[in-house]
């Protein structure tokens, strides 16, 4: 039986959690691989800890608040520490609904399957679209990052992920603090792992808030583009993963 681990960063999300897990362990096993909810409190200052703790599910309680980037980086360390195949990044705050999970596992364990597999609310344009102004900078981000790389992808601030083993053990060592989902794009291109989008359908948070915010300043954006010309040139991911 493989692994699944579903990583679930977590910061104030008390009204969303139980259902998150709940939702995830409704799904059974799929196929040969064994689904493990694993939940990574940020240092959360509502009942989400508490909570989780009574839940079917690994909880990792950080003593202090990491961030995004820290909180699934803390994760993908666990799913890759304890010998999962595979690990999946899920929203805490119920957007990524669990039922599309299958359609993960069935393209990753495909022949042909890539290193990453992105979720994607663009291709298919169902479900909940976000704003026209943050539709507008996840363009750009995309744009930049066509740029740098020849990948289109048409939801870079995804966090909606699957990763096989080869691609935990970059993500264990190496991982983006402050906008891990477009910079980390890069890094798995510097590390020689392939990507690929499958489209999703997404809902809108249940509670808690989101991890972008003032999403479509020029301020943010401007620190968006330089974190990913940096991680591009990042030339130690490149000599580690190709010598």
């Amino acid at each position: 039986m493989k692994k699944l681990a579903i990583v679930i960063p977590a910061y104030n999300e008390e009204h969303a959690i139980a259902e998150v897990v709940d939702a995830i362990h409704r799904l059974g096993n799929i196929g040969d691989v064994a689904i493990i909810p694993v939940v990574v409190n940020d240092c959360s200052a509502d009942r989400t800890a508490e909570i989780a703790r009574s839940l079917d599910c690994v909880l990792l309680d950080l003593p202090c608040n990491l961030g995004i980037g820290g909180a699934v980086q803390t994760g993908f360390i666990y799913a890759f520490e304890n010998g999962c195949d595979y690990a999946m990044q899920m929203d805490g705050d119920g957007q990524h609904p669990a039922t599309e999970v299958p359609q993960f596992v069935r393209t990753m364990c495909s022949d042909n399957a890539p290193d990453v597999l992105i979720g994607s609310r663009y291709i298919r344009r169902s479900g909940f679209q976000s704003s026209w102004l943050r539709r507008t900078g996840i363009r750009y981000l995309g744009f930049i990052i066509r740029l740098f790389t020849g990948l289109r992808i048409s939801d870079c601030t995804s966090g909606f992920r699957m990763l096989n083993r080869k691609a935990l053990q970059v993500v264990a060592e190496y991982y983006p603090d402050e906008y891990p989902e477009p910079e980390s794009i890069l890094m798995y291109k510097n590390a020689g792992l392939s990507i690929a989008e499958i489209s999703v359908e997404m809902k809108e948070r249940a509670g808690g808030k989101s991890s972008i915010r003032d999403f479509a300043t020029v301020y943010y954006m401007v620190k968006v583009s330089l974190a990913i010309v940096f991680t591009y040139f990042n030339k130690q991911i490149k000599t580690d993963y190709h010598g």
